[in-house]
C-alpha cells in the first residue's frame, strides 16, 4: 500500500513537471514568433517608404523633401506608437537616409 502511494505521488509530480516544461516551451515559442513579427513589419514599413521615395523621384524627378509629403502624396501610412522613421534629406537629387526603429515600451 506505501509502495503504490509513493508510485502515485511520484506520478503526479512527473506528469507535473511535463506539463510545466510543455507551457514553458509553448510561452517561449510565442515570444520568438512574436519577435519575428516585429521584425518583419518593420522591414515591410521601410521598403514601403523607400518605394514611394523612388516613385515620387521617377515621377516628379526629385526626392520627396519630407516624409510628411510621402504620407500626404504617397499614402504612407505609419503606426507612430510602433515605429519610429528618421528620413534624412541631403539634396533633391540624392536618396534620402531612411531608417525605421521600433519603439521601446516603457516599463514605470
Amino acid at each position: 500500500m506505501m509502495k503504490q502511494r509513493s508510485f502515485l505521488i511520484i506520478k503526479i509530480v512527473l506528469l507535473t513537471a511535463v506539463i510545466g516544461g510543455l507551457l514553458y516551451a509553448m510561452n517561449a515559442g510565442a515570444a520568438r514568433l512574436n519577435q519575428g513579427q516585429e521584425a518583419e513589419s518593420m522591414k515591410q514599413l521601410e521598403n514601403s517608404i523607400r518605394k514611394a521615395t523612388m516613385t515620387c523621384y521617377a515621377t516628379e524627378g526629385v526626392y520627396p523633401p519630407t516624409l510628411e509629403y510621402l504620407k500626404k502624396n504617397y499614402g504612407i501610412q505609419i503606426d507612430e506608437s510602433r515605429f519610429t522613421v528618421f528620413y534624412e534629406v541631403f539634396a533633391k537629387n540624392l536618396m534620402p537616409e531612411i531608417t525605421v526603429m521600433e519603439n521601446q515600451e516603457r516599463v514605470d
